[in-house]
């Protein structure tokens, strides 16, 4: 009886233990390390950065991007990926624009946001999910397609005029420094955590991203799954464009130039393997907030814009290579 109960108080001490020991090996972890110095070095590279205002305007340099980056996080780790998000954001905005010459109001706007964001994420679910095309060729088709739409329609224009209601979309705060936006980013993260760490259709994707075929006999609908993950890519760019083009007041076919390159980036820094299968919510959500926090650092000591693109590409080789250097030393060693 003594025994019992002693065996049975050990197992929760050692299971915490356990836990314990993965958070502090966990990827996450380190990366919230990272995040943590790179705050404390902007605190002593300007003194303007801890002002509450200009914090709140940082969390403008990665929550659009991070909306996206969560659905781009399935993609991924389903063993596909979607190049054209930034595009898709162009052409989206280009519609509103054009609806807002028409004399459209705010609810037509966001309506007309998710239509295109969903056609465009069914387009490219298509060709990838039913026809079997690479997800690398098709996106970098639509890429070039989507945008090549803005540019035929505006030119070297620029739309505006959007009403006074819209603007609160990108520019509105719900509380004190609190924006919109960063309201919009803490409720896509808990809903894209559950949808990934807490359902049947996460951990579909997951086994989908290690072995499709295996997915497959095992009874997953491979197809279907992947087609709403490019859906839900779609919808998330409409929802960042709306942000974005909110906040700017105006469409120009330019929008949004390069960003597929930072929100790859910032999936594969919050440790989501390149090539499918594992990865993490929480994860992504650090490395928007740590990208962010570098990107709006380098902005207060007046870097030039083409230094931070050069040091996120940098980043991107990094974050892919550093693993395959780690795994082929250990088989080196082990050897």
């Amino acid at each position: 009886m003594n025994s019992d109960n002693t065996t049975q108080s050990n197992v929760i001490p050692d299971r915490l233990r356990s836990r314990f020991v993965r958070l502090i090996g966990s990827w996450e972890f380190l990366l919230l390390g990272v995040g943590i110095l790179i705050f404390i070095f902007n605190t002593q590279a300007s003194p303007y950065f801890l002002d509450p205002w200009n914090l709140s305007d940082a969390t403008f340099n990665f929550t659009e991007k991070a909306m996206i980056a969560f659905a781009m996080a399935l993609v991924i780790i389903s063993g596909e990926i979607d190049l054209s998000v930034a595009s898709i954001i162009a052409l989206v905005s280009t519609c509103m624009g054009f609806a807002v010459q028409l004399g459209v109001d705010t609810p037509g706007l966001l309506f007309i946001a998710l239509i295109v964001g969903v056609a465009c994420g069914a387009f490219n679910g298509f060709l990838v999910a039913i026809l079997g095309l690479p997800s690398i060729v098709v996106t970098i088709g639509t890429l070039s397609l989507f945008r090549g739409i803005a540019y035929i329609v505006l030119g070297d224009k620029a739309y505006s005029g959007y009403p006074e209601s819209f603007a609160f979309f990108g520019q509105g705060y719900v509380w004190w420094v609190i924006t919109f936006e960063i309201v919009l980013f803490i409720v896509f993260a808990a809903l894209f955590y559950v949808l990934l760490h807490r359902t049947s259709f996460g951990r579909s994707t997951v086994a989908i991203g290690n072995n499709p075929t295996a997915a497959l006999f095992s009874g997953i609908r491979v197809a279907r799954v992947k087609f709403i993950l490019f859906v839900l890519t779609g919808v998330m760019s409409a929802v960042a464009a709306v942000c974005l083009t909110s906040r700017l007041g105006s469409t120009r076919p330019s929008i949004a130039v390069g960003w597929e390159l930072e929100i790859v980036t910032m999936v594969v820094l919050g440790g989501v393997n390149i090539l499918g299968g594992s990865g993490t919510i929480p994860g992504v959500v650090i490395a928007a907030v740590v990208m962010g926090m570098v990107t709006f650092g380098l902005g207060l000591l007046n870097v030039p814009g083409i230094v931070m693109s050069i040091f996120i590409g940098l980043l991107l080789i990094g974050v892919i290579a550093l693993p395959i250097i780690i795994q082929r030393a250990r088989s080196r060693v082990n050897a």
